[in-house]
């Protein structure tokens, strides 16, 4: 599916993130949501892979395991689930530093911890 744009690939997420809020609900702690949201993304075919770690390198120093991606989708698109009361300037400084440091240029942004999921996404552009 690499053929597939950015945008694209957000309307399928954010439809799949849909999908597990109408199941679980608000209240969880974010490795449910994370699994979940995994599963739903890989049934509907799309590459997914979890916990991608993003090095960091300072110099000469090579930080292999600085930060961890929640959510990569089809090496394109940035996934960082939360389940907050509301999202920081730090989560969305967070998604900006996946983008620049895998070089990607979308990343979501998902709140579970809302009553309807729509109110719970933040798109974040590199």
């Amino acid at each position: 599916m690499n053929y597939i744009t950015e945008n694209e690939l957000s309307g399928i997420i954010i439809g799949c993130a849909i999908e597990v809020h109408k199941q679980l609900g608000p209240g969880l702690l974010e490795s449910a949501y994370q699994e979940c949201l995994y599963y739903e993304l890989s049934k509907a075919g799309l590459k997914v892979t979890k916990e991608k770690p993003m090095p960091i390198v300072y110099k000469e120093v090579r930080l292999d395991h600085g930060y961890r991606i929640d959510l990569l989708v089809e090496d394109k698109v940035v996934v960082e689930i939360k389940s907050v009361e509301s999202f920081t300037d730090v989560h969305t400084a967070q998604v900006l530093t996946y983008l620049k440091l895998g070089n990607y240029k979308l990343g979501l942004l998902l709140n579970f911890y809302v009553s309807v999921m729509k109110s719970g996404i933040k798109r974040v552009i590199n």
